[in-house]
């Protein structure tokens, strides 16, 4: 049986940035990717209809991909990184927002993500799994994360980190400022803030009244970060929104940190059931589970690549029926895949990503309100 097409131009443009000390390597991990691609799913099982040009039985292909996810010689940086610096070679010098968050797989794995924000969505940079019954994790466990997140984007990006309370670590605060890397990050309710007249106040107690916020210039929290507070009461949000950063407060603080949850959530729900279906799996080990995220995520890329090329070529409306893009780049990069390889066409050459963030997608207008719709306080102090 003749090699699918597919998996042969996926290996000959993978080729060019990924190189493997054993070329085997390259060989299986351009065949996972299709396959995935194709099954779009996070289970290897569900893989092996994609691979049956190798005419082994079953049995046989399931023990070579657990063998490839077991495989300590398989890492991002020989497979991963190269893609990341092949796509974002362009974004050199532009304002780049990150987030920084945690996923529990099983209640017994926890994923940690550094990822990029783009188009709506995000796409991972950096990530690992811990065998940890806790979204919550200390600064040790993820600097490594920010270490690698670092390395893969161009030279002089200004960068804004995004991250959830959990991460209101002084450790995360100090790497980030020696970094010269921006932040905001939400703020627990029983932080300790010193206000810029010497009171020392909870956060809880530098709420105001439903409908208002706050803004607290020059504060210090952690005993020695100097940085700003913005909080608030909104009736259409479940709790009130505290918010850190190094950045001058103002009520855009609430709209930057917001990013955060159009950016990474969706990502997230993309791995668990809206794209591979990850909780599948069978795989109930940490270094062999980042393995397999490790290609998801390449497939995610690879994906979004193939989207921004289909826009390009003006081939959106044979994938996306709404009158505006109503579908992620995650999703159309997917169809598009599924599409080519039905009518036995040829993948678009991989480019990187432009420079520009296209604006969200949106499924109805219903949708398109709700992301446009302006929030607006009935009064904002101030001090």
């Amino acid at each position: 049986m003749s090699t699918p097409q597919l998996y042969r131009q996926l290996q000959t443009q993978l080729s060019q940035w990924v190189t493997p000390k054993d070329k085997r390597h390259l060989t299986v991990f351009a065949e996972n990717i299709a396959a995935i691609l194709q099954a779009q799913s996070g289970s290897l099982s569900h893989w092996l209809t994609y691979l049956s040009h190798r005419r082994c039985k079953a049995r046989s292909h399931m023990e070579r991909l657990s063998y490839f996810v077991h495989n300590p010689k398989i890492t991002s940086e020989t497979f991963y990184v190269p893609l990341l610096l092949q796509f974002l070679q362009v974004w050199a010098g532009m304002a780049t927002t990150l987030t920084l968050d945690t996923s529990m797989l099983w209640d017994e794995y926890c994923l940690i993500e550094v990822c990029l924000t783009w188009g709506g969505r995000s796409f991972p940079l950096a990530q690992k799994v811990l065998k940890h019954g806790s979204a919550t994790v200390a600064f040790a466990d993820y600097c490594s994360v920010l270490d690698v997140a670092e390395t893969v984007l161009p030279a002089d990006c200004q960068i804004t980190l995004l991250a959830d309370r959990g991460f209101e670590h002084g450790e995360l605060i100090r790497w980030l400022r020696s970094h010269q890397w921006s932040w905001a990050i939400r703020a627990k309710s029983d932080l300790r803030v010193t206000l810029s007249n010497a009171q020392t106040e909870s956060v809880a107690d530098l709420l105001p009244e439903p409908e208002q916020a706050f803004l607290f210039s020059d504060v210090t929290i952690l005993e020695d970060i100097h940085c700003h507070l913005a909080t608030a009461r909104l009736s259409i949000a479940q709790e009130a929104w505290a918010v850190i950063t190094d950045k001058s407060p103002s009520v855009q603080t609430f709209a930057l940190y917001g990013q955060r949850f159009g950016g990474i959530e969706p990502h997230f729900k993309d791995y668990k059931s809206a794209a591979f279906e990850l909780p599948r799996s069978k795989l109930r080990d940490a270094h062999a589970l980042s393995r397999l995220l490790m290609l998801l995520a390449a497939a995610t890329i690879i994906a979004i690549c193939v989207a921004i090329e289909t826009i390009a070529q003006g081939a959106l409306k044979s994938i996306d029926w709404h009158a505006h893009r109503g579908l992620s780049f995650l999703q159309i990069g997917l169809r598009r895949i599924n599409q080519l390889c039905y009518q036995r066409l040829p993948l678009p050459p991989l480019r990187y990503l432009p420079r520009c963030n296209p604006p969200p997608a949106y499924a109805s207008l219903k949708k398109r309100d709700a992301m446009n719709t302006r929030i607006e306080f009935a009064k904002v102090t101030v001090f």
